[in-house]
């Protein structure tokens, strides 16, 4: 099933550009769809399946998009260098956030992650000489990958695509892994996890990091793609919609963190012709789609297919032998 629902996705993917070559809302919309499900993915993996809620998660996705912006533009690093130099220091971030963070639960650790969110995106703002402060930093230049780089919106769609096709694999690999079964025994019960011999300090830590590197990863390529990168692409609000996301989506689902990536990329272009409507309209299809699918719209929609086909299956008559 799950192979399934990757190939499906893998195929639309393709085929958009395709059957839409000069569409700019399919390439320019879809690329910064496929950004928000690499971010989500991450997230989900955190929040779905570990338990552990993150109101800061932008500060990594900020950290990633200002390590390759500082070390292309002011020490001219090659991009994937600095992408990976972004990775590394994203993941010794989380690693040591992590440790003494995650002994905290519910609203404490929410809060905690909040501040920690705070603290990164004062940094962007006030160091100055290193980030360009409010006006943000530009002239980042494309990504270079071994000798091809990326420029033009179609480009940059089959790339940042099939950075989320490998988000998602690597997502759905995890979570049938060993690792993934202990975070799915830590959600479930962190004493009975303990019980059964899951380091949860260890599991917690684990999925903070991946996360964190989904996120850094994700700031790479959007600095490239922007060719610019400002403080307020990173700020509490990016964190809050991520959130949002995975919930939207269905939480402990792979498709699903991808599903309410993509419904809510979607839904803010849509509204943007409301004007002054735009966030009321927002909220409410947002507490109308929690109401109605409390499990998110992934695993809400996929419920209401398999009830619908069993009750056809079920009304069709039968053919006498």
């Amino acid at each position: 099933m799950r192979l399934a629902g990757f190939y499906a996705f893998a195929a639309t993917v393709a085929l958009l550009p395709a059957l839409f070559p000069d569409n700019y809302f399919v390439v320019v919309v879809g690329a910064s769809a496929g950004l928000n499900v690499i971010l989500a993915v991450g997230l989900n993996l955190l929040m779905g399946y570990a338990g552990q809620i993150s109101l800061g998660h932008a500060a990594f996705f900020g950290l990633g998009a200002y390590a390759s912006a500082i070390l292309t533009t002011r020490f001219g690093w090659p991009s994937l260098l600095a992408l990976a130099a972004g990775l590394i220091a994203a993941g010794l971030l989380a690693w040591a956030f992590a440790r003494p963070i995650l002994r905290l639960r519910g609203h404490y650790l929410a809060m905690a992650t909040l501040g920690f969110g705070v603290i990164v995106h004062v940094i962007m703002v006030q160091a100055t000489g290193w980030t360009g402060g409010p006006d943000g930093l530009a002239g980042v230049p494309p990504l270079d990958l071994f000798g091809w780089e990326v420029s033009g919106d179609l480009q940059w769609y089959g790339v940042i695509m099939a950075a989320a096709l490998l988000a998602v694999w690597l997502s759905l690999n995890l979570v049938d892994s060993p690792v993934g079964r202990a975070l799915r025994a830590v959600h479930g019960s962190e004493f009975a996890a303990q019980m059964m011999g899951v380091d949860t300090a260890r599991a917690k830590t684990q999925a903070f990091v991946v996360s964190a590197l989904f996120a850094a990863f994700a700031g790479s390529l959007f600095a490239h793609q922007q060719a610019f990168v400002s403080p307020d692409s990173f700020d509490l609000t990016v964190s809050v919609e991520l959130v949002t996301m995975v919930v939207l989506g269905g939480l402990a689902s792979t498709f699903g963190a991808a599903c309410g990536a993509i419904a809510l990329t979607l839904l803010q272009q849509a509204l943007v012709v409301f004007e002054d409507y735009e966030m009321l309209i927002h909220g409410a299809l947002l507490m109308a789609v929690m109401i109605f699918l409390p499990q998110g719209l992934f695993v809400g929609l996929t419920q209401a297919a398999r009830r619908l086909g069993s009750a056809l299956v079920r009304s069709r008559p039968s053919v006498a032998a």
